[in-house]
Parts: structure tokens; C-alpha cells; sequence
């Protein structure tokens, strides 16, 4: 798992610098709708619905927009219908993707998706090719130069994390997609200062390859998370602590 989480890392530290606001907006405004249309529009009944207007405060997103997507989920407003579509593959070196997406228009995704795995040498796979090799997980990192883990081990545990390791400068915490919440809410009572937060499709397992197919890897994935349909990318890549993705 620790390939996905330094993989998280890289994005959030690069996030800062060139991410496409616009574009991560209509991402964010996705999942809400999505979220709300599935579970309801209360956030404290609804962990996904919660998760994602997290994520889109942290985002800076204005709270119009948060409110209109969440009435649009609803039916308060007109809107698209999206689905939700996981695609699997192969990227550089027989490296396991599994690629998320919220879509109005299926055919439109697939080729998306399609085009850009064979364009940085990857593969588009079967339905459960790789899905198997990951499983739905919520993460917290903090920075290791900051706490030490013993700092965080206590509130961890009496929150019902799953598990707490650290990997060079990332201190890690796995919890179950249901405990994900409470164990976030249960670090921000206690006053520590998360990296970054996520429920995602984490790696049971993890491959090493060398650096430049890392390197490619790395690059396949960034180039699907640009498109506009897709949500999320996962990977089985083991990347070494001291790995800095080039530009």
C-alpha cells in the first residue's frame, strides 16, 4: 500500500502548483451530486456525501457551489445523470490500474480512457483483470518530520483505525471506508495537521520497477487523473521513498 500512498503524496505536493482549479471543480461537483443522489443530501447520514464536500472545502470551493450540486444530486435542480464506471488495465512494466469514473456519456470515457492507456504504454483490460488486487481503504498521512508515531498511535487506535506505519517522510494510517470519518474527526479534535485524507482503492500487494518505468508509470497516471471524466487512478506501484516525479 505504500506505493499508493507516495503516489498521494507526489500529487498533493504538486497540487499546489499546477492543478487545473476549474477542472477540479467540475470533479468535486461530480462526486457531490453523485453522492447526494445516492445516500441523500443530510452530510451527517451520508459518509460519501461528507467526504466529498470535505474534499471540496479543502478545495476552496465556494459553498454555492457545494449547495447547488448537492440539490442538483437531490432533484432540487435539473441536471445530468452520471454513472459510475471502473475501467481496469495495464500501464508500463504489467502495473495494475484501476481508474474510476463519473460520466454522462460512457462511450466518450471509454475511448478517453482507451486512447490515453495505449498512448503512454499501457492496456485497457477485462472486467476484473486487476480489481481483485485492491481493496476500498480510507488513509491519512502526516508528515513524519512533524509527529513521531507514537504521537498519533493512541488517538488512531480509539478511533478504530485499522493500521498505522511509516514509510520515509509519510506517516500512515488505513482505516475501513466505514471508520473513515470518525477517525478523521478523531485527529482533528486531537489537534493534529493531516497531509492529505482520501477513501480510495488501495493495493494489497505492490510491484517495484525500475526508475524509468516508474517514471512512466507515474507519468500514465497523472495524464488519466487529467481527464475530465475521470475521478480517481490506483496503482500497484511500489515507488521508493526518494522518488521525485521529473516535470
Amino acid at each position: 500500500m505504500a506505493g499508493h500512498s507516495k503516489w498521494a503524496s507526489i500529487k498533493h505536493k504538486k497540487g499546489a502548483n499546477d492543478a487545473k482549479r476549474g477542472q477540479l471543480f467540475t470533479k468535486l461537483i461530480k462526486e457531490i451530486t453523485v453522492s447526494a443522489k445516492l445516500g441523500g443530501g443530510d452530510e451527517s447520514t451520508n459518509p460519501r456525501l461528507r467526504t466529498a464536500v470535505l474534499k471540496a472545502r479543502e478545495a476552496n470551493m465556494p459553498k454555492d457551489n457545494i449547495d447547488r450540486a448537492i440539490k442538483k444530486g437531490i432533484g432540487g435542480l435539473d441536471g445530468v445523470n452520471y454513472s459510475e464506471l471502473t475501467y481496469e488495465g495495464y500501464g508500463p512494466g504489467g502495473v495494475a490500474i484501476l481508474i474510476d469514473t463519473l460520466t454522462d456519456n460512457k462511450n466518450r470515457t471509454a475511448a478517453e480512457v482507451r486512447s490515453m492507456l495505449t498512448k503512454y504504454g499501457g492496456n485497457l483490460g477485462e472486467s476484473g483483470c486487476v480489481s481483485y488486487l485492491f481493496k476500498k481503504k480510507g488513509l491519512i498521512t502526516f508528515d513524519s518530520a512533524k509527529y513521531k508515531e507514537d504521537d498519533i498511535l493512541e488517538t488512531a487506535l480509539e478511533a478504530g483505525a485499522d493500521d498505522i506505519t511509516t514509510h520515509g517522510e509519510t506517516i500512515e494510517v488505513m482505516t475501513s471506508p466505514e471508520n473513515y470519518m470518525k477517525v478523521l474527526d478523531a485527529f482533528t479534535k486531537a489537534g493534529f495537521e493531516k497531509q492529505m485524507s482520501d477513501v480510495s482503492n488501495l493495493p494489497d500487494t505492490t510491484v517495484t520497477l525500475d526508475e524509468e518505468k516508474t517514471e512512466k508509470a507515474l507519468k500514465l497516471i497523472e495524464k488519466l487523473e487529467e481527464l475530465d471524466d475521470v475521478q480517481s487512478v490506483s496503482a500497484n506501484l511500489e515507488i521508493p521513498d526518494n522518488f521525485e516525479l521529473k516535470d
